[in-house]
């Protein structure tokens, strides 16, 4: 079983960064494609960025092309989003996914943390 813990979500203004932390409990992590999905009220959850397991591969969606930017550190354990220019729409709970293989749906990936909240103020 892999758990994954987020951190780093907080309240900023629009403009500023934020940069956040997928932390996974187990080795296995490091043979996983690593994911972001982020979640508002009454929505599903929606694909915001995937890394490879090795780390080559990186995709983002488009609402966030050019302001975010995925990476993993395998040492550690860890994956990032580093999120610069962060718009009022950005808001959300920004959860890590954890899977086998490259998807872009969040029905897909097998393992999630519990998500950390992430408001942009106007």
């Amino acid at each position: 079983q892999v758990y994954l813990v987020e951190s780093g979500g907080g309240l900023v203004q629009a403009g500023d960064s934020l940069r956040l932390t997928c932390e996974a409990s187990q080795p296995a992590f490091k043979d996983l494609v690593m994911a972001w999905f982020r979640q508002t009220p009454g929505k599903e959850r929606e694909f915001v960025a995937v890394i490879g397991d090795r780390g080559g591969y990186k995709y983002y969606a488009d609402s966030v092309e050019g302001r975010f930017t995925v990476s993993r550190d395998k040492a550690k354990n860890q994956v990032y989003l580093q999120m610069n220019n962060l718009k009022p729409e950005d808001t959300a709970v920004y959860h890590c996914a954890a899977a086998k293989y490259i998807y872009y749906v969040a029905s897909r990936f097998e393992y999630w943390g519990q998500g950390t909240q992430v408001t942009v103020s106007s």
